[in-house]
């Protein structure tokens, strides 16, 4: 073997020792790289399924397979004294309601029993209107009278006077178009220059209305 041999004999033995040692290294941490690898592969397989849970849970709304939506700490436990409450709340509400229609019925029935008694009590009052009417119209003339005439005229106008305030008013009849809502026509007289076919032409007895109701329709004589 010559010298330039032994040389390049001498230069590749470091080399091949060192490539042996990190051959050696590379064995002994092997297995330790595989199980990391391994755990880091297991840890992402556990993560992606608690975040595709959670993805699903959102897409479901919260909600089961009943509709109802779940409780994030577990099923609220209902509060006995919050029930009640509301449960006397709606008791109260529905009573004050019931109280007020009973209220408003009650008035309206007050009303129309006012109405009716002033119909019924105006009704009896005015035969004795009817004869201060026909008093005052047969009064004589003469002097000695006059004074009494003129005292039961007084007394006549206060008597209609208090009826128009209590609401009651004559229905006006002579000259008006017939209406049978008011009048009653007992009889029939020819038309006239000043009374037309089917106007009222007499009004023998007066009619009178107490807000919207009719107490007594006027007797009167329609034009023909």
């Amino acid at each position: 073997m010559s010298k330039e041999d032994e040389k390049l004999k001498k230069d590749e033995a470091p080399e091949a020792a060192e490539e042996a040692v990190t051959g050696e290294a590379a064995a002994e941490t092997a297995p330790e790289q595989d199980a990391a690898a391994e755990e880091t592969a297991a840890q992402e397989d556990e993560d992606g399924s608690k975040e595709q849970a959670v993805t699903e849970e959102k897409k479901e709304g919260g909600k089961d397979g009943s509709g109802e939506k779940k409780p994030l700490f577990g099923k609220k436990k209902p509060d006995p004294l919050k029930e009640k409450i509301d449960e006397l709340q709606d008791r109260c509400m529905r009573q004050m309601a019931e109280f007020e229609n009973f209220r408003k019925r009650t008035d309206r029935e007050k009303a129309q029993m006012f109405d009716t008694g002033v119909v019924s009590v105006v009704e009896k009052i005015l035969p004795v209107v009817d004869n201060f009417e026909r008093g005052l119209a047969a009064a004589p003339a003469s002097e000695e009278d006059k004074a009494f005439a003129e005292g039961m005229n007084m007394i006549y106008k206060q008597l209609v006077k208090t009826l128009d305030d209590m609401g009651v008013k004559p229905i006006e009849a002579l000259g008006q178009d017939f209406d049978p809502n008011f009048h009653n026509a007992v009889m029939q007289v020819e038309a006239t220059e000043e009374y037309a076919s089917g106007k009222v032409a007499q009004e023998m007895q007066k009619g009178y209305i107490y807000h919207d109701t009719v107490v007594r329709h006027s007797m009167v004589a329609v034009a023909s």
